[in-house]
């Protein structure tokens, strides 16, 4: 029986995936770190933050689609061993990234005080006026955080992790320590925290955009005087990006809807779940993490046509899934006391968010990783309209509408809202699955 020479290692695993574990929870750690520095002006401050970081994460998670669909394009390419194409392709990427950023930038700024009373009109005046401060000032780093996530990704797309992990570190270093000063030093509050943020995302792009010119990389950026249009490769970045774009911007919509319904539940309500979503991300951390190395693993396994390794490697890390987000999800529960605590909450708060930690932990455990680690394998094979109908779909149907029905037709509030989150989960998990089962993913190649 000859033996299968894998593409990637058991090395070359844990130099991709370890990296990138450290990578999501030092992002989740900004989050995490500005609402616990920003709990200590007060649960107006709180709410403001969290309301304000639902429309940021929708932008933000548009601005990683189209990451996602340069570095599906490239890795697709490094499989083929056509490195030329790939530099092209990552080049095309940063141009229509800053691009889009810089516009999306400009409509923010213009538009900041009639979109928050849109989406979140009912809200406490306090809440309000912290929420147009924080939102104005985060805008402006879009630009930045978009070029940063798309050469991060690139950088993920060539197997090295370690350099967006690097940046992670800087980001959340200089974040942390900018937090301080403005919050609590200079008595900013929630503009401080909002400065903090966009220093932080100003400098880490500065440094990734320099890095991605080095010539040692396995994919390189030559320069970034000469940008010219070349359909081709947008054409093919597009075919990823807008679908995943499309999914995460539609997800994160319903999101703001779902928590424009929170907002009727009271301040309490909202810190709630604010804090509940903080330690909800931590654990996620490795799923995540896994995701984003499917993305890199998968891609150049279909562009070298290896589609048997696909799946060999698909099987292997969602095992790997389960196993992390049954640890942290467990742990998470049992410190759940402890962790409340950090958040200076009211009796209220804290007793809503145990309620939901709980939820997103038991059900997390079983069907998480199928639900949103699994669909990065079909995106990397270039079924990402597939991923974006059944996401988009079930969302709507049931995370948006049953949220309402459950919230408050039933009078259960904030955990109606949780439960009809899970209820998403398991819907979503049921299609991708079959689809996976299917094999219909495959023969999909992009380039």
């Amino acid at each position: 029986m000859v033996e299968v020479k894998r593409r990637f290692s058991n090395k070359n695993l844990k130099k991709l995936i370890i990296p990138l574990i450290i990578e999501q929870l030092l992002a989740v750690t900004v989050g995490f770190a500005d609402t616990i520095m920003v709990s200590n002006i007060g649960e107006t401050a709180v709410s403001a933050v969290s309301l304000v970081d639902t429309i940021n994460i929708l932008l933000i998670n548009i601005f990683a689609a189209l990451g996602t669909g340069g570095a599906v394009v490239t890795a697709q390419f490094i499989g083929q061993d056509s490195r030329k194409k790939a530099r092209e392709s990552a080049k095309q990427l940063i141009l229509i990234t800053g691009l889009l950023s810089f516009f999306i930038m400009i409509a923010c700024l213009i538009l900041n005080k009639p979109l928050l009373n849109l989406i979140f009109g009912t809200i406490d005046t306090d809440v309000m006026s912290k929420a147009q401060t924080y939102f104005y000032v985060t805008a402006i780093s879009y630009p930045f955080i978009a070029l940063y996530n798309s050469g991060a990704g690139l950088f993920r797309a060539i197997g090295n992790s370690k350099i967006s992990m690097i940046n992670a570190a800087i980001m959340n270093v200089i974040n942390i320590i900018l937090n301080a000063v403005f919050i609590f030093g200079c008595g900013l509050g929630v503009f401080g925290a909002a400065i903090a943020t966009l220093i932080a995302r100003i400098v880490t792009s500065i440094i990734i955009l320099i890095m991605l010119k080095s010539k040692k990389n396995l994919m390189y950026i030559d320069n970034y005087h000469s940008f010219k249009w070349n359909g081709f490769y947008i054409k093919k970045i597009l075919l990823i990006g807008i679908p995943s774009g499309l999914e995460n911007g539609m997800f994160q919509l319903g999101k703001i809807l779902v928590q424009s319904l929170v907002a009727t539940f009271g301040t309490y309500a909202i810190a709630a779940n604010a804090v509940s979503n903080n330690i909800a991300q931590m654990m996620i951390i490795p799923g995540s993490a896994i995701g984003l190395a499917l993305v890199t693993i998968v891609g150049q396994c279909i562009g070298a046509e290896e589609y048997d390794q696909a799946v060999y490697y698909i099987r292997r890390l969602m095992k790997q899934a389960y196993v992390w987000m049954i640890i942290l999800s467990l742990s998470a529960i049992i410190l759940s006391p402890i962790l409340l605590k950090m958040y200076s909450l009211s009796e209220e708060s804290t007793s809503l968010a145990t309620k939901c930690i709980l939820i997103h932990g038991l059900a997390g455990m079983i069907i998480w990783p199928i639900s949103f680690t699994l669909p990065n394998a079909l995106r990397a094979a270039n079924d990402a309209k597939f991923t974006m109908i059944v996401s988009i779909c079930s969302m709507w149907t049931f995370r948006y509408l049953l949220s309402f029905y459950l919230g408050r037709t039933l009078a259960l509030g904030l955990v109606g809202v949780w439960l009809a989150m899970i209820v998403d989960w398991f819907i979503r998990a049921f299609f991708f699955i079959y689809r996976y089962r299917s094999g219909k993913w495959k023969n999909k190649r992009l380039v």
